[in-house]
């Protein structure tokens, strides 16, 4: 059986945005490599030292109202930084 729980939660704002937010109890194992099916694009509402890190570069600090492009099929992950992160993403 697949195990579907989530290490987020989301809010819908509308139909191309959402609100995503990991808490502060997240675990650096429930942030895994992954990709996605479309291009994103994310806009730091919340978070302090998290990273982004797309396969083969060097991870960046998530800076707040800074957004950050992530292309479809490229293999990303989110590092745990302090306390929670609050993201927009755009599809």
């Amino acid at each position: 059986m697949k195990n579907d729980i989530k290490p987020y939660e989301d809010v819908i704002l509308n139909l191309n945005v959402k609100e995503r937010t990991f808490e502060e109890n997240v675990t650096d194992v429930e942030l895994l490599w992954h990709r996605d099916r479309e291009d994103r694009t994310i806009e730091v509402i919340e978070g302090n030292n998290w990273k982004l890190q797309l396969d083969d570069e060097l991870p960046v600090i998530l800076e707040k109202n800074q957004k950050y492009f992530i292309p479809k099929g490229v293999y990303h992950r989110a590092i745990k930084g302090d306390g929670k992160l609050r993201i927009k993403i755009q599809v």
